[in-house]
């Protein structure tokens, strides 16, 4: 079972410390010293991303493309396919859209070996608007043959996705957020792998699946509905979208009959989407609902003020979980007559 950091004191200047970027930036650093064959692309972002960190450590094996994203992802196909591992850094909004065709023709298509870290995934950017939200990039990876899809919960588990995917064949896509994100987790050590959640509470009421940065919030309220109310809820981290852990799913499903998806996503095609499919083919029924962005463009603000507009915060998941706690639906223990 994972840990999860509790008491963490940090101020402003140990922001840019902690960010997930910041730390995959380090750890990419750390891993070109063992892997010659790495190299860095970015499209004039290598700040903003972090990826510069590797461009200044390795200097001869960092490529600033410009403002020319379609090219990248073309360029890091031809790197894969000369045996190279690339490593590609720019906004989500950017990878999963704007270089799209790329993505999907000259890297997934041919399978190839390209590790996708995008940035400022979902309304993480605010602030910046619709323009750099990125909302629909899980359902749009999703869709593409060969690609694993990761959406780490924090810079630690972010650290563990960047490692793990060196050794994971195929292009891979990475998540992350733009800016300041609590720390969940103390450490590597929790036993990530690539397409196993991790159960980070077990419970018997009811389950929350959540990926990203509702992970911290869905494990704070499990805590306040355990005091305030008794319930015994289940908090899994669902942290690869694709492959998806089937097993976590329909042991919560079964176990549980109560489950909620948290996303930092639109509502259609995501993480909620991913797990409703999962619960359709089981043939058993249940109380389900999903919880994201809905279907419309973003509002602008701060980040934060998102996440409690659009109900991800802890205290509206604490009132999600006990709307769906007082809804009424046929629970028999034999599913058999609906199979």
């Amino acid at each position: 079972m994972a840990k999860e950091i509790t008491g963490t004191t940090w101020t402003v200047y140990d922001a840019n410390t902690m960010t997930q970027a910041e730390i995959y930036g380090s750890v990419l650093c750390e891993l070109g010293e063992k892997h010659p064959d790495i190299v860095g692309l970015t499209a004039d972002l290598g700040k903003s991303t972090k990826i510069g960190l590797f461009g200044d450590k390795f200097p001869d094996r960092f490529f600033n493309v410009g403002i020319a994203e379609q090219n990248m992802f073309g360029i890091a196909a031809g790197l894969a396919k000369s045996g190279l591992l690339p490593f590609v850094s720019t906004m989500a909004a950017f990878t999963a859209m704007r270089g799209l065709e790329q993505v999907r023709t000259d890297i997934c298509y041919q399978n190839l070996n390209v590790k996708m870290i995008a940035t400022h995934g979902g309304v993480s950017f605010g602030a910046a608007g619709t323009t750099h939200h990125c909302t629909e990039d899980i359902a749009i990876m999703r869709a593409l043959a060969n690609m694993t899809v990761i959406v780490p919960a924090d810079g630690i588990e972010t650290a563990a996705a960047v490692r793990a995917c060196i050794d994971y064949k195929g292009p891979v896509y990475i998540r992350i957020g733009r800016g300041f994100e609590p720390t969940f987790y103390k450490d590597e050590n929790y036993g990530f792998k690539i397409g196993k959640a991790v159960t980070i509470q077990d419970g018997t009421d009811i389950t929350l699946i959540c990926c990203g940065v509702t992970v911290l919030q869905a494990a704070e309220a499990a805590k306040i509905l355990k005091e305030s109310d008794g319930l015994s809820v289940r908090v899994i981290n669902m942290h690869t979208l694709k492959p998806l852990d089937e097993e976590v799913i329909l042991k919560a499903l079964t176990e549980t009959r109560r489950i909620i998806t948290f996303e930092d996503h639109n509502i259609h095609g995501g993480l909620g989407s991913a797990v409703a499919d999962v619960i359709a083919q089981s043939g058993k029924g249940c109380a389900f609902e999903k919880v994201g962005i809905p279907d419309c463009y973003c509002v602008v603000g701060y980040p934060e003020d998102l996440y409690c507009h659009y109900k991800l915060d802890c205290d509206s998941i604490v009132e999600k979980v006990r709307e769906v706690m007082g809804r009424d639906f046929e629970e028999d223990e034999s599913w058999e007559d609906e199979v």
